[in-house]
């Protein structure tokens, strides 16, 4: 066993954050497994494709082979699984990819894993790591006066990505139960930052904005999400992949809980500091429209377990992390107008054409 990380899926959003600040942070090699889907690609890269620390195999984690191939060579001491298809408005369009990926692929990462660590020396067999990448979307919704999730919250996934997801941590648990592969599972709130593809709810208002189009807001708005800066998802999942316990669950939450309207306010009200509108302020470009179907009303974390346990807190202010990813997405027009062609046009004239009425 070498000292060298497996990452799945690290040319996406959180995945190419956790590589830069990997590679910024640790000296051991990195290996980053990517199919270099329309969420993931190169330009997240591009700090680090030149870093020999770093070394980029395209390819998909439902290929066992390449997956047995990949374990044999680097030998890896811990693998940290990103790859999953992610967007819960895709996933109600076309859920098969996400059972495909999410599950499927899981399935087999784990699969080649467990074969790969039964092979090695004892000694090498109680250093390695399985970390699994998921979400609080597996523990359903809660009510305005409900208490947090935490690690014991029982599994009420609505969407099909939810399912998805939640699927894919039974089967790393039961990894661990059944075969005692040293796996843990992290679920992490919802993440913000630099690098987000703009289908999500942040990005999505600043590409929309800045090019004066509606700025659509599902339902009355009202839905509130638990915000975490990745920068702090990757420092903590650094401090889980250290002194993380196999067998557990950590919740790894930003405690910056918000509606979807007052988020959309705090964006509009930085691109308005930084790039004023005139005449007006982007907030005249609101438009209330049909709700996803099933959403969830609140999510909201409780990751006490992992700051008292591994004293990890997040470091990010909402409003200050906020500005810094305005920032980033203002000084990076060139990402924005590669990833937000052809396709991306697509699919947004698909979800939100019906949602407009048109």
């Amino acid at each position: 066993m070498h000292d060298v990380l497996l990452v799945t899926g690290g040319a996406g959003f959180i995945g190419s954050n956790f590589v830069i600040d990997w590679l910024s942070c640790e000296s051991a090699k990195l290996v980053n497994l990517d199919r270099l889907t329309y969420a993931g690609n190169l330009q997240n890269l591009s700090s680090v494709l030149d870093d020999e620390r770093h070394e980029l195999v395209v390819g998909n984690i439902n290929d066992s082979q390449l997956l047995s191939g990949i374990f044999q060579r680097h030998q890896p001491r811990a693998l940290i699984h990103f790859a999953a298809e992610s967007h819960v408005d895709r996933s109600i369009y076309g859920p098969e990819e996400f059972v495909e990926t999410n599950v499927v692929g899981t399935f087999r990462l784990l699969s080649a894993a467990l074969e790969y660590w039964r092979a090695l020396p004892l000694s090498d067999r109680g250093r390695f790591r399985f970390v699994h990448v998921s979400t609080d979307e597996v523990y359903g919704s809660l009510a305005e006066n409900d208490e947090l999730f935490t690690e014991e919250t029982a599994y009420a996934p609505n969407s099909p990505y939810a399912a998805s997801k939640a699927s894919s941590d039974h089967f790393v648990r039961a990894f661990h139960h059944t075969y005692g592969l040293p796996a843990i599972i992290t679920n992490c709130s919802n993440n913000y930052g630099p690098r987000q593809f703009p289908e999500k709810l942040i990005p999505l208002m600043i590409v929309n904005a800045l090019a004066a189009k509606p700025l659509p807001i599902y339902g009355d708005g009202e839905n509130v999400r638990d915000w975490l800066h990745v920068a702090d998802h990757c420092a903590a999942l650094r401090r889980i992949l250290a002194d993380g316990r196999p067998g557990e669950t950590y919740n790894i939450g930003g405690g910056n809980e918000k509606t979807n309207l007052e988020v959309v306010r705090v964006v509009l009200h930085c691109l308005q500091e930084l790039v004023p509108r005139s005449p007006g302020h982007y907030e005249q470009l609101v438009k209330f429209v049909a709700d996803r179907p099933g959403h969830d009303r609140r999510y909201a974390i409780d990751s006490s377990k992992l700051r008292s346990e591994l004293r990890w807190c997040p470091e990010y202010n909402f409003e200050a992390g906020i500005l810094a990813t305005v920032r980033w997405y203002l000084e990076n027009t060139e990402w924005l107008n590669n990833v937000t062609s052809g396709a991306y046009k697509d699919w947004v004239a698909k979800n939100y054409s019906v949602r407009f009425g048109q």
